[in-house]
């Protein structure tokens, strides 16, 4: 009888099947981004072109072990866990701190992420004597881990990491390394190249395709260990367009799905054809760093100073359609290491013009110099329309600035190498824009004389002693208020010695079709795009 039903059953099934349309299959939930670079940045595991890279190919097919709190938009976020579940100082010797590793995470060529896998990608970036060490990447990331001086496995989910000085802010630090498969780099030979187009994280997404300078396909990792990353979409195609004009007609004309930094004329024609602007506060500097290595003429302070009075910072914003904010320093007044500067960056034709003549120059008889800086890029904004806006400005004083144009990532490689290098010679000015969200972001590496190049991103070459001991009073001290305090006391001097040109701060704009129903615009240069939907 059994057997009888269940031949009944099965006939029925049948039956039905046939009276009843198939129910559709769920349609892939596929979302093209036109992206500010020129090329998808590196792949491997520590991406080139700055920071803003890391939103497309390091926090989506790698994690770091203290990730960054990105699913947030009404606050700034915070170090969050990654990789390690915690991480603390020992209290007997504060340069030595310990991180716990999360259980049960696997790379995706399947095998195991422990401590050994933590090591063999500490040696990558640092160790050139080890096998692995990969040259590029290292170039990318060892200028962001400044303070380490050792590391060890202490067991299979342990490893501890020493400071070369007591650092309260090390922490952060560790936002900019990522962790790369070493099983997957043997299975591919050994060759960091082959690597980049077959590349094993433990991200939320997987690469499944590469086109250098056109695009890279990103596909949902449904095995992700934080199910609170898992992406809204089953695919992210990363489309390069330097350009925001280009990027923006693409979205005008359905070729992608959402962009950054749109033009900013074009906003209110992306507006009235159904585009959504979203951007946020973002802690982002657009400036100049000055050489003030001997020979260069900003080591005369007026100069400085006038090149910052020259600026009519409204103008700039102007020019972005209010996608941007006049800076005041290095970081914004609200900040808590903002302070009371007695420099009040504004803007003062005839005090700029007064500062000039003093140090001998004039519009008559004009100061010249060179200004390396990019073509475009993502952190760099309008990158030509500004700096052409400003070399106008800086020539009413009577500076006459020539620009040396090149691509973003050979402008970082110059910034990387500081001033004092051989390659920046004759130049003196360098027009990188970073983010600023943290103290070693903000503060620490740009201006601590122990941070000149090519050891920090001191590009300059700037030293002031005042300086200097602020800030490792503040790397000793592990009260976030005494921080703040010696950080803003710090900050104070900076802007009164005028150590940079201090532009905007970026709102990050991005403009959505509506086909995009989700998207989180945290309040940083970092962005997750796993909250990118659909649906």
């Amino acid at each position: 009888m059994r057997t009888r039903n269940s031949i009944l059953l099965a006939a029925l099934a049948v039956a039905i099947g046939a009276v009843l349309p198939a129910l559709p299959a769920r349609a892939e939930q596929v979302v093209r981004y036109g992206i500010s670079m020129a090329d998808i940045p590196l792949t491997t595991g520590q991406p080139d072109r700055g920071a803003g890279a890391y939103q497309f190919t390091a926090y989506t097919i790698y994690d770091p072990l203290v990730a960054w709190e990105m699913d947030v938009s009404d606050r700034p976020g915070k170090l969050v866990p990654g990789l390690a579940t915690e991480w603390k100082v020992d209290d007997k010797d504060k340069t030595k701190w310990r991180f716990t590793l999360r259980q049960g995470v696997k790379f995706h060529d399947g095998s195991d992420f422990n401590a050994d896998a933590v090591i063999w990608n500490l040696d990558k970036v640092l160790n050139d004597k080890t096998p692995q060490f990969d040259k590029r990447q290292s170039a990318q990331v060892k200028t962001r881990l400044p303070s380490v001086a050792s590391y060890a496995k202490i067991d299979d989910s342990t490893i501890e990491i020493t400071t070369k000085t007591v650092d309260s802010f090390f922490p952060y630090q560790m936002l900019w390394f990522l962790v790369s498969s070493p099983a997957q780099y043997e299975k591919v030979g050994k060759d960091w190249d082959k690597f980049a187009s077959q590349p094993s994280g433990t991200g939320p997404f997987k690469l499944t395709k590469l086109v250098p300078r056109e695009l890279a396909e990103l596909s949902k990792n449904e095995d992700y260990w934080n199910k609170k990353r898992i992406p809204k979409v089953d695919k992210l195609i990363l489309i390069p367009m330097p350009e925001a004009l280009t990027r923006t007609n693409a979205l005008l004309a359905g070729q992608v799905d959402l962009i950054e930094t749109p033009a900013p004329d074009a906003v209110p024609q992306l507006k009235s054809a159904g585009m959504r602007i979203v951007d946020n506060i973002t802690p982002h500097v657009w400036n100049y760093h000055l050489s003030v290595l001997p020979g260069s003429p900003w080591t005369d302070v007026r100069l400085r100073k006038a090149l910052n009075l020259a600026i009519d910072r409204d103008a700039v914003v102007g020019l972005m359609n209010g996608l941007a904010k006049p800076a005041k320093g290095q970081v914004d007044p609200s900040s808590p290491w903002f302070g009371k500067p007695t420099f009040e960056l504004k803007y003062d034709v005839a005090a700029a013009k007064k500062l000039v003549e003093e140090a001998g120059y004039s519009k008559q008889k004009p100061l010249k110099a060179t200004f390396i800086i990019a073509q475009g890029g993502t952190g760099q904004m309008l990158s030509l329309p500004m700096n052409e806006f400003l070399q106008q400005s800086f020539k009413e004083i009577g500076v006459d600035v020539d620009f040396k144009v090149v691509e973003l990532e050979t402008l970082y490689t110059h910034w990387r190498k500081g001033a004092a290098d051989e390659m920046n010679a004759g130049i003196t000015s360098n027009n990188i824009a970073y983010v600023t969200s943290d103290p070693l972001y903000a503060i620490v590496r740009f201006f601590h004389s122990g941070q000149i190049a090519p050891v920090g991103v001191n590009w300059g070459g700037y030293k002031n002693p005042k300086v200097d001991a602020l800030i490792d009073e503040a790397k000793q001290t592990f009260d976030s208020t005494k921080q703040d305090e010696l950080l803003a006391q710090a900050h104070s001097l900076i802007v009164d010695d005028a150590v940079l040109v201090w532009v905007v701060h970026d709102t990050n704009p991005h403009a959505l079709s509506p086909k995009i129903k989700k998207f989180v615009q945290a309040q940083h240069w970092f962005q997750d795009l796993t909250t990118i939907g659909v649906e």
